[in-house]
């Protein structure tokens, strides 16, 4: 991933509820959950979360779908493993201790 991408993830990480709600995403699945159910769940006022929602939509942690009249939004578990992948790739590499 390019240094641009890593830096907006974790720009838009680096904000409580935005992390709550990102947490909470990774952990439903590729389901997803709609807006609603995250607002509630997260006792986030729903203008709020579309704010923060819209943050991880552009930094391409979420996904989103319509369904019917629900909004649906998904972790986007490639960006995440990305990140992780980018941040630990040269770990302990100037370490002789580390295998």
């Amino acid at each position: 991933m390019e240094e641009k991408a890593i830096i907006a993830a974790l720009s838009a990480l680096a904000q409580e509820s935005r992390l709550r709600v990102f947490r909470l995403l990774v952990t439903v699945g590729p389901d997803g959950l709609p807006a609603g159910q995250i607002a509630e769940e997260l006792a986030i006022p729903p203008n709020t979360l579309s704010f923060h929602l819209s943050h991880l939509k552009n930094a391409g942690l979420v996904t989103v779908r319509r369904e019917g009249r629900s909004l649906i939004y998904t972790a986007e578990y490639t960006r995440m493993r990305g990140v992780i992948a980018y941040l630990t790739e040269n770990c302990c590499s100037r370490s002789p201790c580390c295998p």
